[in-house]
């Protein structure tokens, strides 16, 4: 491999020189940049990262851990961060739980044998954060992603109450009485949104009702056509509306009602969550809670970025949610 002293001996210029002009310094004009870059490529000069990370103790390495990267939204999440780090000049190393704590633990194990310099955690449980803390209490920079209002460690997410209560409010707003809730009782994230559905109930003085609650055992499309087959099948009044928690459970119920003829929204006001690029353009465009990935990105990478190089401030103690907004298309209308 060639190293700093070859582009020296290449440009005629010091090894010092070079390291400045290789790392961007405003030292080094722009032509003795240039001279320096076009020697490296000629080279084909590679940093030596891990003799770096032993001078700097850090490797710029980022931990990103999510509970399941085919998730269409959680897919975007990891596109986000890993571009974000990238500003940084952070590389990204991913790993997912699939749901499993004991695969988390063994994710989070891994970050700390790579010494990544920080974490990113979307955690498969809210309430089992013990492990993060450990981390956080040893020293490592954690951030996470999804976490309860109570949590002491560092959070950036989204308020799925508040998403989950302004879908249940609009569908309130436009007439519905009977609304039905499709959330997994699997995924311990969903408590959030199953409370903002109460929440919207109770102050619209409409009674919770079990038999308009069908738990969808997954999360993709075919558990949405599915589980919205046994709730229309239960005996006694239909719901007329149908809060889902997310795109791609409401996309597969979609498809339901279009094989058996359930118009929607005239029969079944659909509104799903995470705003996925597939409920736009399904067949009749899903109204839908806004996941603002972008912006949960450069919040969380910025406030983990100032825990590494220990420029945090007062602010970064204080946990960011936030409120998404409701985008309405073509699935829900108001009854008549």
């Amino acid at each position: 491999m060639a190293t700093l002293k070859d582009i020296a001996a290449r440009t005629g210029l010091s090894v010092n020189t070079v390291s400045l002009a290789l790392r961007g310094s405003r030292r080094i004009s722009s032509d003795t940049r240039r001279k320096v870059e076009d020697a490296a490529g000629a080279l084909d000069y590679t940093p030596n990262h891990a003799a770096k990370s032993l001078i700097s103790r850090r490797t710029m390495t980022i931990g990103l851990l999510l509970t399941d990267v085919t998730s269409p939204v959680l897919t975007q999440v990891a596109r986000s961060v890993e571009l974000t780090l990238k500003k940084h000049g952070y590389v990204t190393l991913l790993a997912a739980s699939n749901g499993d704590q004991e695969e988390e633990s063994r994710a989070l194990a891994t970050f700390r044998a790579r010494q990544v310099d920080g974490m990113l955690v979307y955690p498969n449980s809210h309430d089992a954060l013990d492990e993060v803390a450990r981390l956080r209490d040893a020293g490592t920079p954690v951030v996470l992603l999804a976490g309860p209002d109570d949590t002491p460690l560092d959070l950036v997410c989204i308020d799925e109450r508040h998403g989950a209560e302004a879908a249940v409010r609009h569908l309130i707003e436009i007439g519905h009485r009977r609304i039905g809730l499709m959330s997994s009782t699997e995924m311990h994230g969903n408590r959030q949104k199953q409370q903002g559905y109460a929440d919207a109930l109770a102050a619209a003085g409409i009674a919770y009702d079990d038999a308009l609650v069908v738990d969808p055992l997954g999360n993709s499309a075919s558990h949405g056509f599915e589980a919205v087959a046994r709730l229309m099948a239960r005996p006694g009044p239909k719901p007329t509306a149908l809060f889902v928690d997310n795109d791609p459970l409401a996309i597969g119920a979609l498809r339901w009602c279009q094989l058996n003829g359930v118009a929607v929204p005239d029969d079944l006001a659909l509104v799903g969550f995470d705003n996925v690029e597939a409920g736009a353009f399904a067949a009749i465009p899903l109204t839908t809670v806004d996941y603002p990935v972008d912006q949960v990105a450069e919040i969380a990478v910025q406030r983990l970025v100032r825990r590494i190089e220990n420029e945090a401030t007062p602010d970064d103690d204080t946990p960011v949610r936030i409120r998404p907004h409701l985008v309405v298309r073509q699935s829900t209308a108001a009854r008549t």
